[in-house]
């Protein structure tokens, strides 16, 4: 193919190519603030650029799952704190109940109270978080316990999951950030029996003792509500270092997204500046370029032909 062009015009032809080109890249670079647009803009960039896109949002999804596990985490807590205080109360309750001036009577109003308690731990049991039990183990759909006084521990088990589930942070770990109700108000021992700390079992014995105007299981019961208590303090010291391990993990997560934003910026953002300056310098050698073509004589060999 012979070109209809002479070698000066097809090299000012590939030159306004290229400085076209430049400024179309540097107009794209200001539209759409990235140097990198697509894989061939930087070839060499590309794996890491697709990687670190790929930490950003795992990394993003671990600092909405640790959001939830905070909130879950100090409900349970303030659950806790509710519950040792009811316990506080139901030590008070047993020594009245126990006190040999108390008759019959007085104990059937105390064991009232007691009832009263039980109910509310209960409900302490089946504390919710954004519709989940927080209590409820891996089957937080379902309530773990209802009100049953005719049970041994005044309540029904509703579910026996255990919670298993973890949380991840950002430094590859994960660690647990709950307990079952099971594990913090219905202790049980190997065999299923109940455990002498079980705090449904004490509050149940105590509201029995009092009925039964029963001195000694009311005194029985009393030691039990205090290992109970002593019991709830353990959960919540466990809560207490779920908060504290949260909170590292959700700072060291926001560390790490500022990490991953300023290096993908430092390999697929535009500088603007540069790419301002380049579309001025490109436009004005074009029109420069355009001004000196215009310029250049166009005599041929027939214009000396008489």
């Amino acid at each position: 193919m012979i070109s209809n062009l002479s070698p000066s015009n097809e090299a000012f032809m590939a030159n306004m190519d290229r400085v076209q080109r430049t400024v179309s890249d540097a107009i794209l670079q200001t539209s759409s603030g990235k140097r990198v647009n697509v894989a061939s803009d930087a070839p060499d960039e590309i794996d890491a650029i697709l990687q670190l896109r790929t930490d950003e949002v795992h990394n993003s999804q671990i600092q909405s799952n640790l959001g939830v596990a905070q909130a879950e985490a100090n409900a349970a807590d303030t659950a806790l704190t509710s519950a040792t205080q009811l316990m506080d109360r139901a030590t008070v309750l047993a020594a009245q109940g126990a006190n040999f001036t108390v008759d019959a009577t007085g104990r059937q109003s105390i064991a009232a109270e007691v009832q009263s308690l039980q109910e509310q731990m209960t409900a302490l049991g089946n504390t919710t978080v954004q519709g989940r039990y927080i209590f409820g183990g891996d089957q937080d759909s379902t309530p773990p316990y209802a009100v049953d006084l005719t049970a041994a521990n005044g309540v029904s088990r509703l579910t026996s999951s255990p919670a298993t589930r973890q949380v991840e942070n950002s430094t590859g770990g994960s660690f647990a950030v709950s307990q079952s109700a099971q594990d913090i108000f219905d202790s049980r021992n190997p065999d299923d029996t109940l455990a002498s700390d079980n705090v449904f079992a004490a509050l149940n014995n105590l509201r029995l003792g009092l009925l039964a105007n029963d001195p000694a299981q009311i005194t029985a019961a009393g030691a039990s509500v205090q290992l109970a208590s002593t019991h709830l303090n353990t959960a919540q010291a466990f809560y207490g270092t779920v908060e504290s391990r949260i909170t590292d993990a959700t700072n060291y997560s926001a560390s790490y997204d500022v990490q991953i934003k300023t290096e993908l910026s430092q390999k697929q953002d535009a500088d603007i500046t540069a790419a301002a300056l380049a579309i001025t310098q490109g436009n004005t050698q074009i029109q420069a370029a355009f001004t000196m073509q215009a310029k250049m004589p166009h005599t041929t060999l027939f214009d000396f032909m008489g």
